[in-house]
């Protein structure tokens, strides 16, 4: 099951679609779904997470909970809006384009893709970028 839980003024039009797109994801790179929540938040929101949890006084665009055992798919991932808008401006994509490319983000790394090395971080976008395309 995936649901989506909105903590700021934002809400997704195609819940279902992006639903069916990540199980999709899961099932394509050989696991299991069982349970991701997406939650939308905003910058403050974000950065209390990121203090308390991982000790980053920094903004950030996704923190993810990863309680996948084995091969079953299970976590939380928190995402924020404004860091999603900012970089896509950054980036000179859509919104919408950087949003989805932040939430299979998430859901690789639940995979087990790392991003800490160029070469993972490699991987991590091709990755991505096969994954968007069968969405967009």
């Amino acid at each position: 099951m995936i649901s989506f839980n909105y903590e700021t003024a934002f809400s997704l039009d195609n819940e279902t679609q992006l639903a069916d797109w990540i199980v999709n994801v899961i099932s394509e790179e050989g696991y299991k779904l069982e349970e991701i929540n997406y939650i939308f938040c905003d910058d403050e929101y974000l950065l209390k997470l990121n203090v308390e949890f991982l000790n980053h006084d920094t903004l950030t665009d996704i923190i993810s909970f990863d309680n996948s055992v084995g091969k079953i798919i299970q976590g939380d991932i928190f995402i924020s809006i404004e860091r999603v808008k900012e970089n896509a401006i950054d980036f000179k994509v859509s919104t919408l384009e950087e949003l989805y490319r932040v939430m299979v983000h998430g859901v690789l790394h639940y995979c087990g893709y790392k991003d800490k090395s160029e070469d993972e971080e490699k991987v991590m976008r091709q990755k991505e970028n096969h994954y968007l395309k069968q969405l967009l």
